[in-house]
């Protein structure tokens, strides 16, 4: 989700010279565990999903294997009719099997399908923004790309974007169909992506860092994490998330919660108040 503050401008950059940046919500934390099935408490997650609006949240972030289909549908099912200025971004190209188990599928025909079915479970008549889960190497990147850029042509989404991928795997897509956001793993304890996060940056491309809390490890990054958190009275979590937005201004960092009271702590941190060299220091611890 993405809320409305002083931090943000709008989103979606190379289309119409204009990006959004801000906060927004991974919706696999209202399904059951390990992203199967219904959610523990069904009426929690549609109350976690109308309270993103009224927190002034506009950008929602879901895929049709979350459940599998399970997040979809609760989205329309909270928030249909939607608001004008609401954003939906869904994914296609995993397949599931059972709980925890994720299976890549690129096929061409297969992703057509999988936006079909997104339409129809949002109720939507264009999806703002379609991206591919993974590149599946058992076929033709280009093949899986085009297929992104057919569904454009016919009006059935909007932007494309991507997950998990390298700087050259960009650069490949995007000589085929214009990449307006790319969502890798990162958070302040798990740096890895840090050159694909660079390449976005100069190119004016969002970077949505999927799993900003729990990827790596906080605890690791020792006391300094845990100082900033006192000082401010805020958690490690919210001090972690407020570096992701301090640390480039195309970060949209995804915080999964299945909680009222968790959404709100997430969006408290997007307008924590830091000193920049606070934040420098996190950055710079081992």
């Amino acid at each position: 989700m993405l809320k409305n503050g002083p931090r943000l401008a709008e989103f979606f950059a190379l289309a119409e010279n204009y990006l959004y940046i801000g906060m927004a919500l991974v919706q696999c934390s209202i399904t059951g565990k390990d992203v199967w099935g219904e959610p523990h408490d069904r009426n929690e997650a549609i109350r976690v999903l109308r309270r993103t609006l009224e927190q002034g949240i506009n950008f929602i972030d879901t895929a049709d294997s979350y459940g599998p289909e399970v997040s979809e549908q609760l989205i329309a099912e909270a928030l249909h009719p939607y608001p004008k200025d609401l954003v939906i971004a869904t994914k296609a190209g995993f397949d599931r099997n059972g709980p925890g188990q994720w299976t890549m599928n690129g096929n061409p025909k297969h992703l057509r399908e999988a936006c079909e079915g997104s339409l129809r479970r949002l109720k939507l008549e264009r999806i703002d923004l379609y991206q591919l889960h993974r590149i599946d190497p058992h076929y033709p990147a280009d093949d899986q790309f085009g297929v992104f850029k057919d569904l454009q042509s016919q009006g059935k989404i909007r932007y494309v974007g991507l997950s998990e991928v390298t700087v050259d795997q960009i650069e490949h897509a995007q000589k085929i169909v214009p990449v307006v956001t790319v969502q890798n793993r990162y958070s302040l304890a798990d740096r890895s992506y840090e050159s694909v996060l660079d390449h976005c940056g100069r190119e004016k491309i969002g970077f949505i860092p999927w799993n900003p809390i729990n990827a790596g490890n906080l605890n690791a990054l020792g006391k300094e994490l845990q100082r900033v958190a006192l000082h401010h009275k805020i958690t490690t979590a919210q001090v972690a998330l407020a570096w992701l937005l301090w640390r480039s201004p195309v970060m949209l960092p995804i915080p999964g919660t299945s909680r009222v009271v968790h959404l709100e702590e997430n969006v408290a941190a997007a307008t924590q108040k830091f000193d920049d060299g606070e934040l420098e220091a996190l950055g710079q611890a081992p």
